[in-house]
């Protein structure tokens, strides 16, 4: 009797998982509905890995949080400073060599953001294409990766240049101002 109801367990058991596994998605993706996928949408973008938002940051030589590192351990960005001008208490001669480390970092950012659009738009076209190599993507990529180093070490850069522009109080004041009182600059 004991193997019996063992028996009959088992085949309760075994014929209790397929309805389990349905109520559960177990059974295959079939069985309902595929979610769209976060990149949906994305394959109708000019240049596939950029959105709009991020060509117009590159074309205009925007930060993109590219100098986070520097920015968030007291280390100010000419954009920001210039933006804070008047609450900084700037003298004439720290502002106008703000604007001109602005101009100077523009002048090196625009070009590699400008870089940076045309090689990804390459790399798109070689997979739509799809005439991509193994040896082009490798090259490709390195290519990209050298024009995104550059345009973070010219954005960082320029927040070393800033922070030697400032008195302490000021870069203290700064990171008040944007928000990052809780730092220890």
């Amino acid at each position: 009797m004991n193997r019996m109801f063992s028996a009959a367990l088992m085949l309760a058991l075994l014929a209790a998982v397929p309805a389990v596994a349905q109520n559960h998605g177990l059974h295959g993706v079939s069985e309902q509905a595929n979610p769209p996928s976060p990149y949906s949408g994305m394959e109708t973008r000019s240049v596939k890995a950029l959105s709009d938002d991020q060509i117009a940051d590159l074309e205009a030589g925007r930060g993109m949080g590219l100098a986070l590192s520097a920015e968030l351990n007291g280390y100010p960005g000419p954009s920001h400073v210039l933006e804070l001008a008047e609450a900084l208490s700037l003298t004439s001669k720290q502002a106008t060599h703000t604007r001109e480390l602005l101009g100077q970092m523009k002048a090196v950012t625009i070009p590699l953001g400008k870089r940076l659009i045309k090689e990804e738009a390459e790399l798109d076209r070689l997979f739509a294409e799809r005439t991509i190599t193994t040896t082009r993507l490798i090259e490709m990529t390195k290519a990209i990766a050298d024009v995104q180093g550059a345009l973070r070490t010219a954005h960082l850069r320029y927040h070393l240049d800033m922070v030697q522009l400032l008195t302490p109080e000021q870069v203290r004041r700064y990171s008040q101002l944007r928000g990052y009182a809780g730092s220890a600059n």
